[in-house]
Formats: structure tokens, C-alpha cells, sequence
């Protein structure tokens, strides 16, 4: 029987690394899909903007409650799992508590932490459960932004029930585990006198008194098997999830724009024709060759803006995936306060949607699989595009420095440049701009006319 306990546990951890490895493969090719953009420059700056916003949490704390709560979820859930080492060693060696004899003094500390944790990721699951089912935050319901509307909501909840099912497993686990070990039952015995009771598991020991040996060790084993074999389905499942930010954040924001929020990057290509129109030098690299603000070489030119997810910048897509759906761009975006279309959390996922859509016909119809379909105008309207007042609330807002302004402007430059459908206040102000070197319609020497009447009013 042992041995066959081994054989699947070996089988099942070998299907879930070669599904999540496939995954991660699928991924990361759609990513490659972007433009290429270096974002491998200042690595000293961008180390501290990871440490501070990923690791640190530190734009959650904007909400000192909400941001510890998620704090405690994401330090809990991962830090438990560090356990998943002992775990597998025992599940392919057929072992039991493999490290306990071995480092005695530490390993009942190292659990009782676990088991804090644990109990802090299960208080808080149930908490954001309140949150989304009966506090009804407006950010995170269905009714109030299409974008949540069927699996949206869907995931997030099988996410949380899921993560109050593994803590539930882990400390039931080790709480039937302790009275098999005090019974002295079998190689749970081995270890009596050598691990002691648990912080928290301690507390549940009353509801397994009354179970038989028999009946105990069938649910430690039960308890065991639904920890490990819900953490490799937690894995291969978040690649399909938001919850790819778990992985994700940490290289999203390491890879941030580190650009002053209110700058605007220049197309390389119209920089290039406004300096040959103005005679001015072209702008080079060592090479001699064209390059863009960031001092890096254009990629072929195949339109200006972006019509579909090839034509953006491989960070944008990797923003898209590493989306967690919390809505605050949304909630701080002014076009959708007011009632308008604009959604930046639909603007990434429609991108995330647009690149699985892409995955799905590799899979289907081969890797040259291509289809009619474009992120403009098939995902995102021109009227979501047209709402955005480029106020950066978006950027500023976003907890892992997604980008979803980036995406808006060069979908709308596709529209306006390639497509000559900017409306006609724009083309009005577009005008101005060009001969009067001011969005209003007037000559610049008339600019400071209101001055001259401010002071005859005085």
C-alpha cells in the first residue's frame, strides 16, 4: 500500500511540473508576441521598486486595514508552502515528518509559524468572501462593471474557498497527526516525545478524540493527500487564473515604466520625420541607426500605434497576465466614475483575453494559426479609447505598476494616424496646435490678451 502511495504521488507531481511547464512555455510565447523594448537599464532603481511595491505591498497600504489583510494572505500562502519541501520528500520517499529528527529544536517552531499563518490566510479568506458576497464592495461587483460579469467572479471565489479548504486540510491534517502521534499508532509513534503538540492544531484535537486508529489514520491521510494534491492543482490552475500575479508581480514591477508618470513616450518613427521635415539631425545610435527614447533600435515599422497585441510592447502583455482584477484603477479612473465606458481593468483583460484567444488557435490550428479577429474593435471600443483623459489615476492606482493608459494611447494612435478616426474636436485642436502652437483657436500674439483686460477691469 505504501508503495503505491509513492507511485502516485510521484505521478502526480510529475503531470503537475510537465502541464504547468507547457503553461508557462504557452505564456511566455504569447508575451514574446509584443514589441521588444528594453526594460533591462537602471537594475539598482528597479530592484528597490520591487522590493518596496511587490515584496513590500507598499501602494496596499494606502489602506492600512486592507493592505495588512493582503499582506497576510500573500506572506501566509506562501510562506506555508515552503513546507511543501517536506511534504514531497515524504510523499516520493514514503516517510513521515522527514525533517523532525533532524533539526528537533527548530522544527516545532517552524510549524507553529506555519499554523499562525495558516490561520491568518483562512480568517482573511473568509473576510474577503464578507467582502465580495455582503459588504458588496462597488469595485468588485458584476452589476456595477461588465468586465466581472461570469468567470471574472467565478475565479475569485474558487480562489478563496480553495484557500480556505487547503489551510482547513493543512491544520486538521496536523491535528489528527498529533493524537496518532500521542497513541502511539504505527510510524506516527516514532516521533513521540520528539514533536509536540502544534499552536493552533492543538485546539481541534477534541473533534478527533473520539475517532477510532483505523478511522484516524484514513483521515490524516485524506487530509495529507487534499493539502499536496491542492497545491499542485493551485498551480497548474493559477496559470489560467488572476492569480498568474502570484508569480507574476514580482518581474511586472521589477519591469515597470520608469519614466516620470506624466511623460509620454514619442514614436521613433514621427520623431524621425519631424526631424528631416525641421532639418534637424536624425536621432542615432553607435550603429548609426535609428533608435527611440529609450536609446534602443525600432523594430520594423508595420503601423503606427497598435491595432492588435503583436503591435504592443512586450510589457504591456505581461501587465495584462500579471492583472489581478481588483478593480482600483477602475474605481480611481474619473471617465468611469462619471458613467462613461472606460474601464482600465477591462482594458487589460480584454488584452489577457485577446492573447488566450491567440493560445487557444496555436493549439487548435498549429503554430501559424492566424485569425480576423484585432484587439481593437473585436475587445476594446474606440468609445472606451476616446473616454480616457490620460490623468494617469490608472497607473498610479494600480498595486503591481500595470499600465493600462500605455495600451489606450497606442491603440488610439492606431486610430488617429492609421485609421484617420479622431474626432472632430481633436482634428479642431490637432489644428490649433499645429498653427497656433496652442489647442485654442486664436494667434499666439492675442495669448495673453486676457491679462490686458484683467487690468483695465482694475
Amino acid at each position: 500500500m505504501e508503495i503505491f502511495q509513492q507511485i502516485l504521488f510521484v505521478v502526480a507531481l510529475a503531470a503537475t511540473a510537465w502541464y504547468i511547464t507547457k503553461r508557462v512555455r504557452l505564456i511566455a510565447r504569447a508575451i514574446n508576441l509584443g514589441r521588444p523594448e528594453n526594460r533591462f537599464d537602471h537594475a539598482d532603481e528597479r530592484l528597490k521598486t520591487m522590493l518596496l511595491v511587490a515584496f513590500g505591498q507598499k501602494k496596499m497600504f494606502a489602506n492600512p486595514l486592507v493592505g495588512v489583510m493582503h499582506f497576510v494572505i500573500y506572506a501566509g500562502f506562501i510562506i506555508i508552502n515552503i513546507e511543501i519541501l517536506e511534504i514531497i520528500l515524504d510523499g516520493i520517499l514514503g516517510t513521515h515528518r522527514l525533517f523532525a529528527p533532524y533539526i528537533t529544536p527548530v522544527y516545532p517552531i517552524l510549524i507553529d509559524v506555519f499554523e499562525v499563518l495558516a490561520f491568518g490566510v483562512l480568517a482573511v479568506c473568509v473576510v474577503f468572501l464578507c467582502r465580495r458576497f455582503i459588504a458588496r464592495v462597488s469595485r468588485l461587483q458584476a452589476e456595477r462593471h461588465r468586465e466581472l460579469r461570469g468567470w471574472p467572479v467565478s475565479d475569485a471565489t474558487i480562489i478563496l474557498v480553495a484557500e480556505i479548504v487547503l489551510m482547513v486540510a493543512f491544520l486538521t491534517w496536523n491535528a489528527s497527526d498529533s493524537i496518532l502521534r500521542d497513541r502511539g499508532v504505527g510510524h506516527y509513534g516514532e516521533l513521540q516525545g520528539v514533536v509536540p503538540d502544534f499552536l493552533i492544531s492543538q485546539y481541534l484535537k477534541p473533534l478527533f478524540a473520539g475517532f477510532s486508529d483505523t478511522a484516524l489514520v484514513a483521515y490524516e491521510r485524506t487530509a495529507w493527500w487534499l493539502h499536496i494534491l491542492g497545491i499542485l492543482a493551485f498551480a497548474v490552475y493559477v496559470t489560467y487564473s488572476k492569480h498568474l500575479h502570484i508569480a507574476l508581480g514580482f518581474p511586472n514591477v521589477y519591469f515597470s515604466d520608469l519614466q516620470p508618470k506624466g511623460e509620454m513616450q514619442n514614436m521613433p518613427e514621427i520623431t524621425k520625420e519631424v526631424q528631416l521635415a525641421l532639418g534637424l539631425p536624425v536621432t542615432t545610435g553607435a550603429d548609426g541607426s535609428q533608435v527611440n527614447d529609450n536609446g534602443e533600435q525600432p523594430a520594423e515599422v508595420g503601423r503606427f500605434g497598435a491595432k492588435d497585441v503583436q503591435d504592443l510592447k512586450w510589457i504591456n502583455l505581461m501587465n495584462a497576465y500579471s492583472c489581478t482584477e481588483c478593480g482600483r484603477c477602475t474605481a480611481a479612473c474619473p471617465a468611469n466614475i462619471t458613467g462613461k465606458k472606460l474601464s482600465p481593468r477591462k482594458i487589460m483583460m480584454d488584452t489577457r483575453d485577446r492573447m488566450e484567444d491567440i493560445q487557444r488557435g496555436w493549439q487548435t490550428h498549429g503554430n501559424d494559426y492566424q485569425d480576423d479577429k484585432s484587439l481593437l474593435g473585436d475587445y476594446i471600443t474606440a468609445e472606451e479609447l476616446n473616454a480616457c483623459t490620460t490623468c494617469q489615476a490608472c497607473v498610479n492606482a494600480c498595486p503591481i505598476n500595470i499600465n493600462p493608459l500605455d495600451i489606450i494611447l497606442q491603440l488610439r494612435r492606431y486610430r488617429v494616424m492609421e485609421e484617420s478616426q479622431a474626432p472632430a474636436s481633436w482634428n479642431a485642436m490637432f489644428s490649433n496646435i499645429e498653427n497656433n502652437m496652442a489647442p485654442w483657436k486664436f494667434s499666439p500674439s492675442d495669448r495673453f490678451n486676457w491679462a490686458d483686460q484683467v487690468n483695465e477691469v482694475k
